[in-house]
């Protein structure tokens, strides 16, 4: 991994089209290295818009996206790809490969045109495969895993990359609860070594117990940021979701717990 970055996004507004509503309105966000920021929401309040903006899949209206002092949309390919290594929330792939040689791909920003990879390259690859735990089927065909094995080798990927700034849209999407678990462990001890780990998440009790900062989004905009006890506030989160809930703190853990309550 290279020097740790921030990544930033400083007053950026994000639209579909030149004059399309906006669905991402002056959002300013930092999130620092050696922590985990969680970027939380209803449906369609800008969070995957967020991503996709990052990747510059989505026009930029105004503000500027920094990884450290790079500007990420001015940056070329590779060498944003050697800052920030992303898990989208959909991915498909235009034919399937092994699973070994899909996570490797995540190394190809850092070889030539006619390098072959180092062994520092494979080292990589096998120590991702390994904490993602997918070794056990590295033999296999993509087109021949489930839903959370796919889960699991896609976070393989990215941990290969080896980049300062880890970007991802729902990573426990499909994960039981074993699995869902451990892959915050893994995303909390990237964070513990330096990483800038940033994620999209539905899952606000789990969230809560691993994020340094919350960012909760609500129609494009942020409605609350700061530390997992400033945002995990009932009137607050009742507003955004627009349902009734309690928040209460989790005996063992002492992080906040959200209770949605059944409407009488």
């Amino acid at each position: 991994m290279t020097a740790p970055a921030a990544l930033m996004l400083e007053h950026v507004t994000l639209a579909y089209a030149a004059d399309a509503t906006p669905v991402v309105r002056d959002v300013s966000i930092t999130a620092p290295p050696a922590a985990i920021t969680a970027i939380v929401g209803p449906n369609g309040s800008g969070k995957s818009s967020i991503v996709r903006g990052v990747l510059g899949l989505m026009p930029r209206r105004e503000g500027r996206i920094m990884a450290g002092d790079t500007d990420l949309l001015q940056a070329p390919p590779r060498m944003m790809s050697r800052q920030v290594a992303v898990m989208p929330q959909r991915e498909s792939l235009a034919f399937p490969m092994a699973v070994r040689e899909y996570v490797a791909l995540a190394r190809a920003p850092f070889l030539g045109l006619w390098d072959a990879p180092s062994v520092r390259d494979g080292e990589l690859v096998h120590e991702a495969m390994r904490r993602a735990d997918v070794l056990a089927f590295s033999a296999r065909r993509t087109d021949a895993l489930s839903g959370g094995e796919w889960q699991r080798v896609r976070l393989a990927r990215a941990l290969a990359q080896d980049t300062p700034i880890l970007l991802l849209d729902e990573p426990t999407t499909f994960l039981d609860v074993a699995h869902e678990m451990a892959t915050f462990e893994v995303l909390s001890a990237e964070a513990r070594a330096g990483r800038t780990v940033v994620l999209v998440s539905h899952t606000l009790t789990l969230v809560a117990r691993f994020a340094d900062q919350i960012v909760l989004m609500h129609e494009g905009q942020v409605a609350a940021a700061g530390t997992p006890r400033d945002v995990m506030q009932a009137g607050t989160l009742e507003r955004v979701y627009g349902w009734p809930l309690v928040v209460s703190h989790d005996p063992a853990v002492g992080a906040p717990t959200l209770v949605p309550l059944r409407r009488p």
